[in-house]
């Protein structure tokens, strides 16, 4: 599976009656922390100069990326939002440490939705802003570690079984932020990418527009499922007028057990929607916290 293009999403055209499109880091596998505790943070303290408050850096990056409604965002949202909670920290006041505000990435997130590398460095190419060079060396620094530690993890227990009842059912796409590449990469090595006809990473948009573009208009009302682990995925779902199944953060296993029991039967035979996916997602919305521990 190599990069699409937003035209080739929008070009899709399954061959079943459902249609259900799948988060990867924290839904499928459990690469969350080992990402973002080994990976992202220790790259976003380096490439910013956070040395001197690494210890707030470090827990506002985990409560960003992990433990908040934020969890799951696009890694240039996710380093504006982090940047933002350590300049309001009055421990971080006291040090008199003021992190970079990097406006350039503000403005330049704003007005483009495919948030990845080839779309940063296209732009630094016609604006060879110094903060945007170095938002992409650290997102670069990021990949190179992220290929380098993140290996043999496998997905949630029930996943495998659960791909394999969706076959001949659904059309099954991967819809993510993570890039492409360590998206193909991590499906390939667990031999799961075969169950699912389209991989959808960064470069091909937001969440929400690869729901759009692959599903939007072509399936019937209560046949689209989203399945996600944070509120971003059910932002999508709910943009698209699609079901929402939540993996909750810290409870996965129990999740993809009821998914496979349970959830998904219902979904394919018409009785999810209403107030069994209700009472899923206010379990799920209590899971993450809008403001952190430390205010």
């Amino acid at each position: 599976m190599g990069h699409l293009t937003q035209d080739e999403l929008k070009a899709y055209q399954g061959k079943n009656v459902f249609f259900i499109g799948l988060d990867s880091d924290g839904c499928i596998f459990d690469s969350m922390e080992i990402k973002h505790k080994e990976c992202f943070c220790p790259q976003y303290i380096n490439h910013f100069d956070l040395q001197a408050i690494s210890k707030y850096a470090r827990e506002v990056w985990d409560f960003v990326n992990l433990y908040s409604r934020t969890r799951g965002c696009n890694r240039f949202l996710a380093l504006q939002h982090a940047l933002d909670w350590l300049s309001d920290r009055d421990e971080v006041k006291a040090r008199n440490v003021a992190p970079m505000k990097l406006q350039s990435l503000r403005d330049w997130s704003e007005r483009e939705s495919k948030l990845g590398n080839p779309a940063l460095k296209a732009e630094i190419d016609v604006n060879p802003d110094p903060d945007l060079k170095r938002v992409y060396e650290w997102s670069l620094d990021v990949n190179v570690t992220v290929k380098k530690i993140v290996r043999n993890v496998p997905p949630f227990p029930f996943v495998r079984e659960s791909l394999e009842m969706m076959q001949d059912k659904a059309d099954v796409i991967v819809v993510s932020q993570t890039p492409s590449e360590a998206l193909i990469r991590e499906w390939e090595e667990n031999r799961i990418d075969s169950y699912v006809s389209m991989i959808c990473g960064q470069e091909q948009g937001t969440k929400t527009e690869h729901l759009n573009l692959t599903a939007g208009g072509k399936y019937e009302s209560g046949h689209v499922l989203m399945v996600g682990d944070a509120p971003g995925d059910l932002k999508a779902a709910r943009a698209n007028d699609a079901l929402f199944f939540p993996v909750n953060p810290g409870h996965e296993e129990a999740s993809w057990e009821l998914f496979y029991n349970e959830a998904l039967h219902r979904f394919f035979e018409g009785t999810y929607a209403g107030d069994y996916e209700k009472e899923l997602i206010k379990t799920f919305e209590k899971m993450l916290p809008e403001n952190p521990p430390w205010k």
